[in-house]
C-alpha cells in the first residue's frame, strides 16, 4: 500500500469520505486543501458499470472542455499536401509524411497528441508498437484520424480532451488547472458529465454511474454527485 506524507494526511482529514459533495463544493474544497508548489490539475474519475469486453460497452472519444484544460498540448501531424499545409496554419507544432514517420520510429515522443489523414495511416500503423502504449496512436473516435486536420488541431489546441473507459469501466479526464476560477471547473465537470452519461450503452442494465470522484494532482480524492 501507497504510503502519504504529511501534507496528503492532513488535506485528507478535511474531506469527509462518507459525503456525497455537490460539484461546486467539492471543487471549492479541493482548491482549499490543495498543496501542491505549482498550479495543480483538476481531474474527475468515473467508475462506471460496464463491461468492456463487449464491444458495444466500450467508450471512446474525444470533447472539447468549454473553457479549455489550461495545458498547452504540442500536437504532431502525419501529412502532405495540402492536409500538411492546412495543419500548419492551424498551428501544429510539428507536421510531416515519412520524414516524420521515421523520427518517431526512431524514438522521438516529444508530444502530447498524434493527428493523421487516413491516407498517411497506412504508414503511421507500423508505429503502434511505439505510440499505442503512449497513448498516442491516433484514432478516428477521438477526431484524431480525420481529413480536416485544421479542425483537429484548432480543437486540441482549444482544450480538447480525450477520454476512454479501461478494462475496469474506469473514465479519467482532466478538467482545468487549480487556477481556473471556480464557476469554469463547474461549466467543464457539468459539460464533461453530460456527455458520459448520455454515452451509455442501451445494454447496461441497472445504475450505470456506480461513483464520480474529484481530485487534484496530488491531493486526495472528493466524492461527488452527478446526476
Amino acid at each position: 500500500m501507497a504510503k502519504h506524507g504529511k501534507k496528503y494526511l492532513a488535506a485528507a482529514k478535511q474531506v469527509d469520505a462518507h459525503k456525497l459533495y455537490e460539484p461546486k463544493e467539492a471543487i471549492e474544497l479541493l482548491k482549499k486543501i490543495d498543496y501542491a508548489n505549482f498550479d495543480a490539475t483538476i481531474e474527475v474519475a468515473y467508475n462506471l458499470n460496464l463491461d468492456t469486453k463487449q464491444a458495444d460497452q466500450q467508450i471512446r472519444g474525444a470533447m472539447v472542455l468549454p473553457n479549455g484544460t489550461g495545458k498547452t498540448q504540442r500536437v504532431v501531424v502525419f501529412a502532405d499536401g495540402d492536409q500538411a499545409k492546412q495543419a500548419e496554419a492551424a498551428g501544429a507544432d510539428f507536421v510531416g509524411a515519412d520524414d516524420l514517420v521515421d523520427r518517431v520510429s526512431d524514438g522521438w515522443l516529444d508530444f502530447d497528441v498524434a493527428v493523421a489523414t487516413p491516407k498517411m495511416m497506412a504508414k503511421v500503423g507500423r508505429l503502434g508498437r511505439i505510440l499505442g502504449p503512449k497513448g498516442l496512436m491516433p484514432n478516428p473516435k477521438t477526431g484524431t484520424v480525420t481529413m480536416d486536420v485544421q479542425k483537429a488541431v484548432e480543437n486540441i489546441k482549444a482544450g480538447q480532451v480525450a477520454y476512454r473507459a479501461d478494462a475496469q469501466g474506469l473514465i479519467h479526464a482532466p478538467l482545468g488547472k487549480l487556477s481556473f476560477e471556480t464557476d469554469k471547473l463547474l461549466e467543464n465537470f457539468a459539460a464533461f458529465n453530460s456527455m458520459v452519461l448520455k454515452a451509455r450503452p442501451a445494454t447496461v442494465k441497472g445504475q450505470f454511474v456506480k461513483t464520480v470522484n474529484l481530485t487534484s494532482t496530488f491531493g486526495p480524492g472528493v466524492k461527488v454527485s452527478f446526476d
